[in-house]
């Protein structure tokens, strides 16, 4: 029996957890031109809710990205454009490239960077030693 001074029961106590931190690795700062910038590992395959943790975790010497573009058969389809903290990402997904999915982020006048993408579910081990080589040498290896 409750009474009105008792807590409430544990289901009926609202918990509300952080967002996922964004799992990203960026390659280590060279003079040399390079295929990938970096590494990301997301928790899903629904772009809308990953970018947002994925842009803030971006270093902060990055300029505002204004486009997206995922390669990979493993994505839904996407709506044209997202805000992400009160800006406008414009999306696009392509299919037609073999070989690992990766990210494009583009920052218009800026720049561009590519990411690799690491499956959602991978294993924790094997993404955990990708990133680690590819911070420390800028390379990937193979998952």
């Amino acid at each position: 029996m409750t009474t009105p001074g008792d807590p409430p029961h544990p289901a009926q106590t609202e918990h509300h957890a952080p967002p996922p931190v964004a799992r990203l690795t960026i390659a280590p700062h060279t003079d040399t031109a390079r295929r990938l910038d970096g590494l990301w590992w997301p928790h899903s395959t629904d772009l809308l809710a990953e970018l947002p943790e994925l842009l803030a975790a971006l270093p902060f010497d990055w300029p505002r990205i204004t486009h997206a573009t995922v390669n990979g058969t493993g994505w839904p389809a996407l709506p044209s454009h997202t805000l992400v903290a009160g800006h406008v990402v414009r999306l696009r997904r392509t299919t037609g490239r073999q070989g690992p999915d990766t990210i494009c982020l583009v920052s218009s006048g800026h720049g561009r960077w590519d990411l690799l993408i690491i499956p959602p579910t991978t294993p924790e081990p094997e993404a955990v030693r990708m990133m680690a080589e590819m911070a420390r040498t800028g390379e990937p290896t193979p998952a």
